[in-house]
């Protein structure tokens, strides 16, 4: 079955956030009762899971809806600045005119998004943006994609930088390629068995023609 819908990730996939949300997470630090993070605790979080940082954090997983919250909050204030990782705008271009369906699952907030995605002239690309998803959450996303847009797991490939985009993807039986430039190393990346693994923007065309 041909593929008729490529889904991304919005953080780390297609924006190049990173360093804005770790920025937002260490000024939070103190009120939410957990150690802000230096240059060399970063490199060593890549190799984590999201189960596993938050495990290592040690912030009750009651707190971790109030920080997403309030992270995705404060980042409207920096959203206008950031820009699309190196590569991606003309990738997105060559999927349209492929004819492909484009769209995001993101547990940030749609207004970031929207925004994001007119200061970089890229908001005429998406057919549609399922924002707000819980950490854990984006397998049902997936899964009301499908139902609402009337597509088959076969029909459609996610586009993600964790291994909780693996994860979800694989819950829905839909293929994933996950991308090393994002939050999470391509160790840790791999041990979670994703469909294609890449490197650079210019690898996504050849993996979604080779999924087909």
């Amino acid at each position: 079955m041909a593929v008729k819908a490529i889904i991304f990730d919005f953080d780390g996939t297609l924006a190049d956030t990173y360093h804005a949300f770790v920025e937002i997470a260490n000024s939070l630090s103190g009120e939410f009762g957990y150690k802000p993070v230096n240059s060399e605790d970063l490199e060593k979080l890549k190799h984590l899971s999201v189960k596993e940082l938050i495990k290592q954090s040690e912030i009750s997983p009651l707190k971790i809806p109030f920080v997403l919250n309030r992270v995705t909050s404060e980042l409207r204030h920096k959203i206008q600045e950031l820009k699309p990782i190196n590569g991606i705008p003309n990738f997105l271009k060559e999927l349209k005119e492929n004819g492909y369906l484009l769209g995001i699952i993101t547990s940030n907030r749609q207004e970031n998004v929207l925004s994001f995605l007119k200061s970089n002239n890229l908001g005429n690309l998406f057919e549609f943006i399922y924002s707000g998803t819980t950490l854990f959450g984006k397998h049902k996303v997936i899964n009301q994609l499908l139902k609402e847009h009337k597509l088959i797991p076969s029909e459609i490939i996610y586009v993600g930088d964790e291994t909780r985009d693996i994860r979800s993807a694989q819950k829905s039986n839909v293929k994933v390629i996950a991308v090393a430039w994002g939050f999470n190393s391509p160790e840790i990346l791999a041990q979670h068995q994703p469909d294609f693994l890449i490197y650079h923007p210019q690898e996504l065309m050849r993996a979604i023609q080779d999924s087909e």
